[in-house]
């Protein structure tokens, strides 16, 4: 089992940079996945960027945010960070962090674990 929890969601205005962290934690965390996916009011749940956590094997959404969005983690706080460049409104949505066993998919419905998620809005 994998637990997870997001921070670092707010208010920003356009052009702002955010950094959404996803603190990570379970016996099973090295043999795991864990993706970022963001939620828009009305719309479905949109894969953003996953890493395998055992080797690092990691994949970004190929049409993701014209290159705005890093990801990267830090292995001793077992947290995986999303930064957010050059925000834009349209970029507003519900922030989420995910898990499943094995190699990470593309697709939220395979993911077991979930975080609460962080609010990212920005003003124009």
């Amino acid at each position: 089992q994998v637990q997870l929890v997001e921070s670092g969601g707010g208010l920003v205005q356009t052009g702002a940079t955010l950094k959404l962290s996803c603190a990570a934690s379970g016996r099973t965390l090295s043999s795991a996945s864990v993706a970022w996916f963001r939620q828009a009011p009305g719309e479905e749940r949109e894969f953003i960027a996953a890493i395998r956590w055992g080797d690092g094997a990691s994949a970004t959404a190929a049409d993701s945010n014209d290159g705005r969005f890093t990801t990267s983690r830090d292995d001793a706080k077992t947290t995986m960070y999303l930064r957010l460049n050059n925000l834009k409104p349209e970029d507003t949505a519900v922030y989420y962090c995910a898990g499943k066993p094995g190699m990470f998919s593309f697709t939220a419905d395979r993911y077991d674990y979930w975080g609460q998620g962080t609010q990212v809005t920005v003003s124009s």
